[in-house]
């Protein structure tokens, strides 16, 4: 099981608040990897590209285990796999990680509309299924 999971609830721009969180992740040294549908994936992809004119964040797309993806430390990738890539998840999605427990830190970003809320309080209730208690950050 995880070593913490975080939800971050009523997000009103899920991709530009994830942006945030990554540029801060990359500027820590840390190594993040990204789950989300692919066409939420795409919209990522680009923003972390132009969401910041003066910083590049290094990301990569479906990333397997070449040296290029050991050197990169924002993975973007439709399913969890921990075993090849960082340890820390932040999970755009609406499903709960069944790998949860490969992976020391699980950020949930949970978006403002009814049906982000409704995934949102199931993945919390999956984890606490899991004996995580998850730390809830409501966003201002």
């Amino acid at each position: 099981m995880p070593a913490s999971v975080e939800f971050h609830t009523g997000v009103v721009d899920p991709v530009g608040f994830a942006c945030r969180l990554l540029r801060k992740a990359y500027r820590s040294g840390a190594r993040v990897a990204v789950t989300a549908p692919p066409a939420l994936l795409a919209v990522l992809d680009q923003a972390l590209w132009t969401f910041s004119p003066q910083e590049f964040i290094p990301h990569l797309r479906r990333p397997g285990s070449t040296d290029q993806a050991a050197r990169t430390p924002i993975w973007l990738a439709t399913e969890a796999d921990a075993a090849l890539g960082p340890p820390v998840l932040v999970n755009l999605g609406a499903e709960a990680v069944e790998s949860a427990d490969a992976f020391e830190r699980i950020i949930e970003i949970v978006g403002a509309d009814a049906d982000s809320r409704a995934a949102g309080r199931g993945r919390w209730r999956h984890y606490e299924a899991w004996g995580v208690k998850p730390r809830h950050h409501a966003a201002s």
